[in-house]
């Protein structure tokens, strides 16, 4: 009789569990890494959009395009609906103040968006847009007025097709617009001399105002939040009010 070479069943099994415990160790770590990648490519295209955004601010006197979408003359993009077909979405990216200065409408959406998205990103509502006469905070037409372009936001990848600026804010401590959670616990922002960041946010409250599991700090005013703080400072260039946490 010839002896058999094959593998038993609980040897067969131990491979498996061995594989098993390998994949759930590997994962995360796989996960990690591809967000990583992610979010590196969408500061990267925060980069891009907002070198554009410096090159028409050049080629115009310093005027900058507008934050809110849909201005025919000088809208960053033109007025784009989630529910437009799509041809009409890649259109309004066409029709903008930006385009001829950035061509590639990969540049125009993060990564991590779902399938079908055309923009991701959106401008803050300091760099030119209408305010609510409540808030009185300072509006930039031009860029040459903007002081440490270094600690001003521009662009952020807010995740949503929105025709309306970015917007927290300024005389008091509220959130007006959701804190994006695009990568992980925080998302990516560019500034006005052309670099980007990732901003983790750290209070739980701004998580669980993200994920849509309260509206605390947002429709009321709370006790300061410190990623509200941080944002309103990089957006308005200062806080609107007094508070002696965030002083």
């Amino acid at each position: 009789m010839t002896k058999s070479k094959a593998f038993t069943l609980i040897e067969l099994l131990v491979v498996i569990a061995i594989i098993a415990i390998l994949m759930a160790v590997l994962m995360p770590a796989l996960g990690r890494a591809r967000e990583q990648g992610k979010r590196a490519v969408c500061l990267n295209n925060e980069r891009q959009l907002t070198m554009a955004w410096i090159m028409y601010a050049d080629e115009n006197d310093g005027k900058i395009c507008a934050a809110n979408v849909g201005h025919s003359d000088y809208g960053w993009v033109a007025r784009m609906d989630i529910g437009d077909p799509l041809a009409d979405r890649i259109a309004s990216i066409q029709a903008g103040m930006l385009y001829p200065y950035c061509q590639n409408l990969q540049l125009y959406k993060c990564p991590s968006g779902v399938r079908g998205e055309i923009r991701t990103y959106s401008i803050v509502s300091p760099m030119n847009t209408n305010i609510g006469s409540r808030e009185k905070g300072e509006v930039f037409k031009n860029r040459t007025r903007i002081s440490r372009p270094g600690e001003r936001i521009v662009f952020v990848d807010e995740g949503i097709i929105s025709n309306f600026a970015y917007n927290v804010t300024y005389n008091e401590p509220r959130w007006k617009d959701l804190p994006p959670l695009r990568h992980g616990n925080g998302t990516n922002f560019s500034y006005a001399d052309g670099h980007s960041e990732y901003w983790k946010w750290t209070d739980p409250r701004t998580l669980d105002l993200g994920n849509g599991e309260g509206n605390a700090g947002r429709t009321h005013v709370t006790p300061v939040n410190p990623d509200l703080v941080r944002l309103q400072r990089a957006m308005w260039g200062k806080l609107g009010y007094v508070s002696a946490k965030a002083s």
